[in-house]
């Protein structure tokens, strides 16, 4: 039975019941079906294995925080190399996302959608049941498939401490 927990996190001012269990660093990050722009089924730890993963959930492209911090690891991507993928999740259709990537210049970060089974969602403790959108939160995942790093943030409208990601996943990198 999935847990569910009332009030941990409020969307548009209203507590939510956020489906899952928290992922802790040291566990084993577990696979997720979602989504790809093209809308392809993708299990996105499988198709990433062997690099250090980087796993961004957000609630939508189209909200300011979101847009922002989407950029944000987009530009950091770039500077990253081969070894590390960075996964940006939303309950966005696969097609706005295609369209805002696009438009958003975003080509170093792989955005996928969760909107069909929110298999991530529920898997990650993203998922708000309310209103069926993901939290905010990142973690980092090693080679081995290993959470080094895991960060929900507080309120949807907080935007993660970049450089403490950015030096988890080079942190990663080494291992």
């Amino acid at each position: 039975m999935t847990t569910e927990r009332f009030g941990i996190i409020k969307f548009s001012g209203k507590e939510q019941t956020v489906v899952g269990d928290d992922i802790s660093v040291g566990q084993k990050a577990p696979d997720f079906t979602i989504q790809k722009i093209d809308w392809s089924v993708s299990k996105g730890l499988k198709e990433t294995s062997g690099k250090v993963r980087i796993i961004v959930s957000i609630p939508s492209l189209d909200t300011p925080v979101c847009d922002r911090e989407t950029r944000r690891f987009n530009q950091e991507a770039a500077g990253l190399g081969a070894n590390i993928a960075i996964l940006v999740i939303s309950m966005d259709l696969a097609v706005a996302q295609k369209r805002w990537c696009g438009a958003a210049g975003v080509d170093q970060v792989i955005t996928v959608s969760d909107v069909i089974k929110a298999d991530f969602g529920k898997k990650y403790a993203t998922l708000m049941k309310e209103v069926r959108l993901l939290r905010r939160a990142v973690f980092v995942v090693d080679r081995k498939g290993i959470v080094t790093y895991v960060a929900y943030m507080a309120t949807n409208g907080d935007e993660p401490n970049y450089e403490e990601v950015m030096a988890a996943a080079k942190k990663a990198l080494e291992k």
